[in-house]
């Protein structure tokens, strides 16, 4: 239904504001975007830039120029990042205006619609574009259940959309990072399995060892066995025995940078991608 209200609407907007989350942007990657956006303006916008390092970033935002895209990292919640998007939208208005000027017709704001994955950060990227709170927001997937119009100043009109994930989503390792993240629901996974999958991710990163030690530190017992016995030991030592207890801590520590800064995808495994 959201998709099918969304298409509708796409056919009326001059450009779109898609939104990722900046730790994993090719899993939060809508594989009909591109199809539905033709050929109309697309600005990426990778947000979150609070949780990943500088070097990432710059790998990421490097990435997406290769093919085609210019990329403006943000941090909706503190506003970091949004005067550019803003400058970017204008920027399409007045090429927009100055072809309807030409044909004779009147200069009028830009339609933009920001789509994305759930909880990926579109209200609050919308709260700080308008200044104030006029878009749901909240850091939980699901927020936002219907479309709405709403006027920035008097040369832009934004479209906020219900978060989107492909009807068939098969892809069980983007599935996993989605968890990780908070970009599903809880009730879709199993916190213990996913934090097992999580450290495993961390010690294949480049960073992993420190990544690692950090975790370590945070719990006071060190790496031996499986992640899923990690996870076990955790919740051994703090958790009354109860392992769903401790995937659910270690997740949120995860997500609250109780390990540092951390980028969970690499631009290099994704190189033969063509199309973002």
């Amino acid at each position: 239904k959201a998709e099918a209200a969304l298409k509708e609407q796409l056919k009326s907007v001059d450009m779109v504001l898609e939104v990722r989350d900046g730790r994993i942007p090719m899993s939060t990657r809508h594989p009909s975007i591109p199809k539905w956006v033709g050929g109309k303006p697309r600005v990426m916008i990778l947000n979150r830039r609070d949780m990943v390092s500088n070097e990432e970033a710059d790998a990421w935002a490097k990435f997406f120029r290769d093919r085609g895209h210019g990329v403006v990292w943000t941090n909706a919640n503190q506003g970091d990042g949004v005067a550019s998007v803003v400058k970017q939208a204008l920027r399409v208005s007045e090429t927009m205006n100055e072809k309807r000027i030409a044909r004779g017709l009147k200069a009028r704001p830009v339609r933009a619609v920001v789509v994305g994955f759930p909880n990926v950060g579109k209200s609050a990227l919308i709260n700080r574009l308008l200044g104030r709170r006029v878009a749901d927001s909240a850091p939980r997937p699901g927020v936002t259940r219907s479309l709405k119009w709403m006027r920035i100043g008097g040369d832009l009109d934004l479209l906020d959309a219900p978060g989107i994930i492909p009807m068939s989503f098969k892809n069980q390792n983007a599935a996993q990072k989605l968890a990780m993240c908070n970009d599903i629901g809880e009730a879709s996974y199993i916190a213990s399995l996913v934090a097992a999958a999580l450290l495993s991710t961390f010690d294949r990163l480049p960073r992993g060892n420190d990544i690692l030690d950090n975790v370590e530190r945070r719990y006071g017992i060190p790496i031996q066995g499986t992640e899923e016995d990690y996870v076990i030991a955790v919740a051994d030592r703090s958790f009354n025995n109860e392992p769903e207890r401790a995937g659910q801590r270690i997740l949120r520590d995860f997500r609250d940078l109780q390990f540092g800064r951390c980028c969970l995808e690499l631009p290099e495994d994704f190189e033969s991608f063509k199309e973002c």
